[in-house]
C-alpha cells in the first residue's frame, strides 16, 4: 500500500532561495527509486517578502543594492557572484535586472489552477514565474507574464486570460492564505513540511540535495 505524503513547499516568486530550494528538492525527488512505498505530492503555500510592494515596482538592481546592501557597489557585486555560484550548479542563470514589484497576483494565479488543475499545473506555473523573473528579467506579475506561465503549464489561453484580469477573483482567498502562513509561524522562505506517517519533517532555507534526499529517506523509512 503507498503511503501518500504532501509537500508544503511555502514560497514567493521573487525569493531566489525558494527557486534553488525547488531546483534542489526536485532533484532530491528524482532519486528516488521507481518503487518507492511513498507518493510526494508538493503542495504550493504563499508567502511575501514584501508585501508593501507596488505593482508597478521598481528596479530590482537597485533596489537590492539600496535596501539590501547599504547602497554598497561592492557589496551588490558580490551578491550577484554568489548568486550565481549558487544558481549554476541547478541549471539557473540568475540575471538581476527587471523590477521587484508585488508578488499578490502570482500567488492568486499559483493558487487558482493548483486548486482547479491540480499539482502538476501548479508545479509548471511556479517553473515558469522562476524563470520569467530570475533568468529573463520580466515583471513578476504583470498580466504578460501570468499568462505566458499559464499556457506554458497547458491552461487554455482564453481561461486563462479572463482569469487573470478579473483582479479581483481568488484574491481573498490568497490574501487569507498569505495570513494563515503567518499565522502559522512562517516568517522566512523557503519553508518545507513533508508530512510523516510518524512525525512531519520541517526545513528552513535551501538545503542541499542531500539533505533533501535524506528527509525524503526519513518520511519513507517511518512510513513502512
Amino acid at each position: 500500500m503507498v503511503y501518500e505524503s504532501e509537500i508544503q513547499f511555502t514560497l514567493d516568486t521573487i525569493c531566489p532561495w525558494t527557486y534553488l530550494a525547488k531546483r534542489r528538492l526536485s532533484k532530491a525527488l528524482s532519486q528516488l527509486p521507481a518503487d518507492c512505498p511513498v507518493k510526494f505530492t508538493t503542495v504550493y503555500k504563499p508567502y511575501q517578502l514584501f508585501p508593501e510592494a507596488s505593482q508597478d515596482g521598481q528596479d530590482k538592481y537597485e533596489w537590492y543594492k539600496t535596501f539590501r546592501y547599504n547602497n554598497s557597489d561592492d557589496l551588490m557585486q558580490k551578491y550577484t557572484k554568489v548568486m550565481s555560484s549558487y544558481g549554476e550548479p541547478e541549471d539557473i542563470k540568475f540575471k538581476f535586472g527587471g523590477s521587484v514589484a508585488n508578488t499578490t497576483h502570482a500567488h492568486r494565479l499559483i493558487q487558482h489552477y493548483q486548486e482547479t488543475k491540480g499539482p502538476e499545473t501548479a508545479d509548471r506555473i511556479v517553473d515558469s514565474l522562476y524563470r520569467q523573473y530570475f533568468e529573463e528579467e520580466r515583471h513578476p506579475s504583470s498580466d504578460d507574464t501570468l499568462l505566458r506561465a499559464a499556457t506554458e503549464a497547458g491552461v487554455d489561453e482564453g481561461e486563462a486570460k479572463k482569469f487573470i484580469e478579473d483582479k479581483d477573483e481568488g484574491l481573498m482567498e490568497v490574501k487569507m492564505a498569505v495570513r494563515q502562513q503567518a499565522g502559522n509561524q512562517v516568517d522566512a522562505v523557503p519553508y518545507i513540511v513533508i508530512e510523516g506517517k510518524r512525525r512531519d519533517m520541517q526545513l528552513e532555507g535551501a538545503k542541499e540535495v542531500q539533505e533533501y534526499v535524506s528527509t525524503l529517506n526519513k518520511v519513507i523509512k517511518e512510513s513502512a
